[in-house]
């Protein structure tokens, strides 16, 4: 499915469109996507007249109706015609008639007789499983019935219904099996083709209900749903087709979604959450339990559309934080959870209803094969890939022009250009076609220059998969595959009148002219028959603006004398500028040898493949690493490859990535594959350190005689264990136990002071920032700040701990000063309660007698890849201290880097006095300016560099001097004096109770994960108060997954 969470591109759930709908169309993509459909008015109104032209003969068959709006083919005799008159001053249909042919369009007998003469048709349905099966719908607006036939629309049954039908989803397999959508948002579902029907579902969400997959569900009468609640939530759910209460049905996905997300797509379901203004999605392979879609940590994707999921793999396009009228392509793996860059700055646009478009178009009948315009430097050009987005290239030239003459085009500076819309009306073509009976042969509409143009458009075609290719005329045509390809019809694309086409049966080498009506005609449409082996075609316009409607059938089988033998085909090999092993395989393909005149059979398409031994070029970079232009995948800034599985316990083993991952689909043998292939690898084992405890819900509150399950890891030990309170015992480690009385006061603390304080938050609180200098001097007082977000929420506690200090301090303020008396790394970590929530958030601050701060700045491309968010601040200081490092020598304890907020990005590199263990070694005055003489003479000389990403690189230089740190001036937060007074008694309960639990256990103060102390986000000491970013939602996880989140600060509880 092209498009987002809720918009579509090369849509699977195909709708209706405009004034002329034609069947064929329909039943293409119904039949492999079990399409729905919805009821919308025509927009145009005419008298009909059907002009039927076989081969040179004419036959005219006129039609009362002003309006001719839809056309299905049932079989290869039998057509099924419906017209409608729309009265614009009525505003209404006023008519309607119901036409059926069973000689292919020669003679048509009219059926109002048969459906009712008063009746006023509006809608056409034909059973994707079975086209034998037809289903009429009365206009609802003068009664709500339908009409079945079971005799290719012969005869029919008329049915009333007590609801308006907007669209209907067929079942793939079971013919009778239907789910139709009513105006008012409610699901009926129908086991008899619609002649009984059962309310299954009411607010659900228009065109999120999805029939389940055969083989990703155990029962195929399981439907997918996205519903409201009463309060207005989305939310995910699943039932039988019979039975959807709320005693039955099932929600995969816990908690609420965004309001039309769901998408349910061959092996997969998305769903999005948006949390502070940010969007996350999340994925479920083959039904399973939902992950989050973990894209480049630095993405930040504000919109995200699904372009396929063939193949057990999902292709996106994402729009980043940075990107406006651009999206980057990514690629994952076969559970949808991780993704690699595959292509950035594809160029987007909206169409008349709002829905996004990418520029991006995958070629039919090749598997791997795309083309896309990217964006570069404010040009668009144009791009293909063989092997599903690992590698890009321009587009070569035509080496000669129509009429023969050089085009002088050398690449990189000038190539072929082509527009890639694809039209969503069945009877236009659109800027570009290819056919899956078609291997190879690619038809487009483009320009030849240094950049996409709509200026000097002309029409080109290759048939060897894009390697090559040919101009063929100098406008715009629309083009039509028949006979497998075998005939190319090509009609111009004009605002006037035509009577010619042009055919070529030769892929496109060769045309000649061919007169198609005797009086010139407006070309609305054309539109071949069903089954793309046929001969004929059907051409839909009008003699006149004023004039009738004019259906034109040309049918050429008379050209041909016989079908093609085994001996009229040629071998061709698909390849990419002459390399043959495309996606690990050599693939043969079979063509009609130019000079053959025959009508193509079974042999046309017909496919050889051989696989090929494994080389560099079949695996792409894996999640975490990015591809350098010596070839190479190395890791990306923000990744630490040595990071373990979140999985990983002692015991146990691990993936280690070689960088490098097989690209899906790729079918190549031996070679490198062992060699790129991730190993599995023992767990190490390491000294126990960082206890962290936390609930199962990630809650600190619970009602009294509910069960707590606490979560308990250690940092260097990836293994979890949990402790429901009935039986709260465990040897790990030592630790000591809490008794069941101490969380039962918890437990009630909570409770009641949630119950007194929850009246006075007017939205709930999602994100705190701890806000304080990086570095400080000893026994200087330091003012910390609790920045929130939203920033008014009513009346909050404060919970502050200092360093190893085991008593707390509570407030009513979002600030407080402190001062530290001992030297070295100190953290400070803040609870905020507000009501039955509690947000953390810590940070490490530098303490020392003396130190130096020299302020930097950077080369002018850093600022385009600044989101502006602490984690990404964090990352950039790691490498700018770790190229410092390099460049000088000087041991990173020495070193201390902090990137300030906003723009243009500026940091802090702090010179810091480092003790060795035997307290010998200090460093003097002398020594910390010695250091920082050192650091600023690299800067200056710009021996100080590091690359960002591919292609970035980024230079720091030195902007001053300074000898101790400037002043951070952040804004306090109080809360109501009254609730000051009143909360004062519990407050002395909660200090007790947390203290004593605090004693109990080790580290119970740290109830979400913590930064190691050398990552934490830390504060400009020269910065105002800095703007609260926005931070995502915690990633749906397991009990066992929740303690490793590494956000900042997330929700604890609510």
């Amino acid at each position: 499915m092209y498009g987002r969470l809720g918009n579509c591109y090369m849509r699977k759930d195909f709708k209706y469109r405009g004034y002329l709908l034609i069947a064929r169309a329909l039943f293409e993509r119904m039949a492999t996507s079990c399409c729905r459909s919805s009821n919308r008015p025509s927009k145009q109104s005419q008298s009909t007249v059907i002009l039927i032209s076989v081969g040179l003969l004419q036959y005219e068959v006129v039609f009362s109706m002003d309006l001719l709006t839809m056309i299905f083919f049932l079989c290869l005799q039998v057509i099924l015609i419906l017209t409608k008159l729309y009265d614009y001053n009525l505003g209404s249909i006023t008519e309607s008639s119901l036409w059926r042919s069973t000689d292919y369009g020669t003679t048509y007998e009219k059926l109002n007789d048969k459906v009712g003469l008063k009746t006023i048709l509006s809608y056409l349905y034909v059973c994707p499983t079975n086209k034998r099966k037809i289903m009429l719908l009365t206009d609802p607006e003068i009664e709500s019935s339908l009409l079945i036939s079971s005799d290719e629309g012969a005869t029919y049954q008329k049915y009333r219904l007590n609801f308006y039908i907007h669209s209907m989803l067929f079942h793939p397999k079971q013919e009778d099996w239907i789910l139709a959508y009513s105006q008012d948002q409610k699901l009926y579902s129908s086991v008899e083709f619609g002649r009984r029907w059962l309310l299954l579902q009411e607010t659900v969400t228009p065109n999120r209900f999805y029939w389940s997959r055969m083989g990703t569900s155990k029962e195929p009468d399981i439907v997918h749903l996205e519903t409201k609640t009463v309060d207005g939530h989305a939310q995910y759910i699943t039932c039988r087709m019979q039975n959807c209460s709320e005693a039955v049905r099932s929600k995969p996905f816990p908690g609420y979604i965004d309001s039309d997300s769901l998408i349910v797509q061959d092996d997969y379901v998305f769903v999005q959450l948006t949390s502070g203004g940010r969007p996350h999605y999340y994925v479920s392979y083959w039904r399973n339990a939902f992950s989050q879609m973990k894209f480049p940590k630095y993405a930040l994707p504000k919109d995200m559309h699904v372009i396929s999921t063939d193949e057990n793999q999902v292709f996106a396009a994402v729009q980043e934080w940075n990107q406006n009228d651009t999206y980057n392509l990514y690629i994952s793996d076969t559970r949808g959870v991780y993704f690699t860059l595959a292509l950035e700055n594809v160029k987007s646009s909206r169409d008349l209803e709002g829905n996004v478009m990418i520029d991006l178009y995958e070629v039919a009948g090749i598997k791997g094969m795309f083309l896309a315009n990217k964006k570069i430097d404010n040009q668009v050009k144009t791009f293909i890939t063989y092997n599903k987005g690992r590698d890009w290239h321009l587009l070569q030239a035509p080496d000669t022009d129509l009429r023969g003459n050089p085009i002088h085009c050398l690449l990189p500076y000038c190539s072929l250009h082509l527009h890639l819309k694809v039209s969503e009306n069945p009877y236009t073509s659109g800027n570009i076609a290819s056919r899956d009976t078609a291997p190879g042969i690619i038809v487009a509409s483009g320009n030849i220059g240094s950049e996409l143009s709509d200026q000097d458009i002309s029409m080109f075609v290759s048939s060897d998969a894009g390697n090559t290719w040919r101009q063929i005329f100098e406008e715009e045509h629309s083009v039509l595959y028949l006979d497998q390809g075998g005939v190319l019809v090509a009609m111009k694309h004009t605002s006037l009148p035509i009577r010619h086409l042009w055919l070529s049966f030769d892929e496109g080498r060769s045309w000649s002219k061919y007169s198609f009506t005797s009086i010139p005609l407006f070309v609305d449409g054309v539109l071949g028959e069903p089954g793309e082996e046929t001969l004929i075609m059907t051409v839909f316009g009008h003699f006149s603006h004023r004039s009738e409607w004019q259906l034109v059938k040309v049918d050429y089988k008379s050209i041909f004398d016989r079908r093609c033998a085994e001996d009229d085909y040629r071998p061709w090999q698909l390849h990419s500028q002459g390399e043959a092993c495309i996606m690990g395989a050599k693939r043969i393909y079979k063509k009609r040898k130019s000079e053959k005149k025959c009508m193509q059979g079974k042999y046309a398409g017909a496919m050889a493949s051989q696989p090929c031994v494994c080389t560099e070029a079949d695996f792409d970079c894996d999640y975490g690493f990015e591809r350098h232009s010596n070839g190479q995948c190395l890791p990306a800034f923000w990744y630490n490859p040595s990071t373990l599985s979140k999985d990983c316990s002692l015991g146990q083993s691990y993936l280690n990535s070689t960088g490098y991952r097989k690209v899906v689909s790729n079918n190549c043998t031996d070679g490198v594959r062992e060699q790129y292939t991730a190993k599995p690898q023992q767990c190490p084992g390491k000294a126990p350190r960082g206890l962290r405890v936390v609930t199962s819900d990630g809650t600190l509150t619970s009602e009294q005689g509910h069960n707590v399950t606490f979560l308990m890891q250690l940092e260097e030990v990836c293994s979890v264990s949990r402790f429901p309170t009935e039986a709260f015992e465990s040897d790990l480690f030592g630790t000591e136990w809490i008794e069941q009385n101490t969380i039962n006061e918890m437990m009630l603390l909570n409770k009641f002071i949630t119950h007194f304080l929850s009246s006075s938050f007017p939205g709930p609180l999602e994100h705190v920032h701890l806000s304080l200098p990086f570095v400080t001097t000893k026994n200087k007082e330091v003012n910390a700040t609790a920045v929130l977000w939203p920033s008014q929420v009513g009346t909050l506690i404060y919970i502050w701990w200092f360093g190893n200090n085991t008593e707390p301090l509570i407030t009513l303020e979002g600030n407080i000063a402190f001062t530290f008396s001992a030297e070295g790394m100190n953290t400070i970590t803040v609870q905020v309660s507000a009501g039955n929530t509690i947000l953390q958030d810590t940070k490490t601050i530098a303490v020392y007698e003396q130190f130096r701060s020299l302020r930097l700045s950077f080369s002018p491309n850093l600022d385009e890849y600044n989101p502006d968010i602490p984690e990404w601040r964090r990352d950039v200081s790691r490498v700018i201290k770790i190229a410092l490092v390099e460049a000088t020598g000087i041991p990173n304890k020495h070193i201390l880097v902090a990137i300030l907020p906003g723009l243009p990005t500026s940091a802090e590199l702090f010179i810091l006095p480092y003790n060795d263990a035997t307290g010998g070694n200090r460093q003097t005055a002398e020594d910390l300016q010695q250091i920082s003489e050192v650091l600023a003479q690299k800067l200056n000389q710009n021996s100080i560099q590091f690359d960002l990403k591919p292609g970035v690189r980024i230079f720091v230089h030195a902007a001053h001097l300074t000898a101790a740190p400037l002043i951070d001036v952040t804004p306090s937060h109080s809360g109501s004096a009254m609730l000051m007074l009143l909360s004062v008694v519990f407050v002395g309960l909660a200090v007790f109770v947390i203290y004593k639990f605090k004693r109990k256990i080790p580290g119970i103060n740290v109830y979400a994960k913590m930064q190691n102390e050398k990552d934490q986000e830390m504060v400009s000491p020269g910065s105002q108060n800095e703007s609260i970013p926005n931070v995502p939602q915690r990633e749906l996880m397991t009990p066992e997954q929740l303690v490793d989140e590494k956000l900042e600060t997330r929700p604890i509880g609510k």
